[in-house]
């Protein structure tokens, strides 16, 4: 019987060298699925326009799933680190509203990268797809910070979840033409001001 080989996990940068081809392959996804979408991006156009062997394309992304999902997460840890205060006077639910728009315009500016990137994040198994888990725990940090909590309890972090999961849903039917870009926006607000409402530090009338 021929031996089935076992599944490997993807293969993580480690020198100055490797993490600069692992940037330019999802700088060269990024540009591929911004002009084609998920379904038609071929991996052999990936690997040559980052001028990378298709097997080392393979060693650190086994499927488009992989590769789609880090190039979101590589993105959210950008948008994490440029992000600036709070305007003065901006409640804190109000403020991680001005985050998430601000996130939805820069995702919906390119809507067939944005459907990329949403398909994959949201079909990756967390225990398969490392950078699934690190989507979320960058977004989940950004909005405890900017809600000024730094010690979440439970509840803290379950209403985060919830709120993220509400946003990946708007923006998906943002994308579906089924609500537009003042309605996303209008949801993404009502949406924070509703599910952060209950969180540990909200002010007790």
């Amino acid at each position: 019987m021929p031996r089935i080989a076992e599944a490997r996990p993807p293969a993580e940068p480690s020198s100055p060298e490797q993490h600069a081809r692992h940037l330019r392959i999802l700088r060269a996804a990024a540009h591929l699925g911004a002009e084609k979408g998920l379904e038609r991006v071929q991996m052999h156009e990936v690997a040559k326009a980052a001028g990378v062997a298709i097997g080392t394309l393979y060693r650190y992304f086994p499927s488009k799933t992989h590769l789609f999902t880090a190039v979101m997460a590589e993105r959210i840890d950008r948008f994490g680190e440029s992000l600036p205060p709070p305007e003065p006077g901006t409640s804190p639910e109000d403020a991680v509203g001005d985050v998430l728009v601000t996130a939805s315009r820069q995702l919906l500016r390119t809507p067939a990268l944005a459907t990329a990137m949403l398909q994959s994040a949201n079909a990756a198994n967390a225990a398969a797809v490392a950078d699934a888990a690190r989507i979320d725990d960058t977004f989940r940090g950004i909005v405890l910070r900017v809600l000024g909590i730094g010690d979440p309890t439970v509840q803290d972090v379950t209403l985060v979840r919830l709120l993220l999961q509400c946003w990946y849903g708007v923006l998906q039917s943002s994308l579906n033409g089924r609500v537009p870009a003042a309605g996303t926006e209008s949801d993404i607000r009502l949406a924070c001001r509703l599910l952060l409402a209950p969180r540990s530090n909200a002010p007790r009338g």
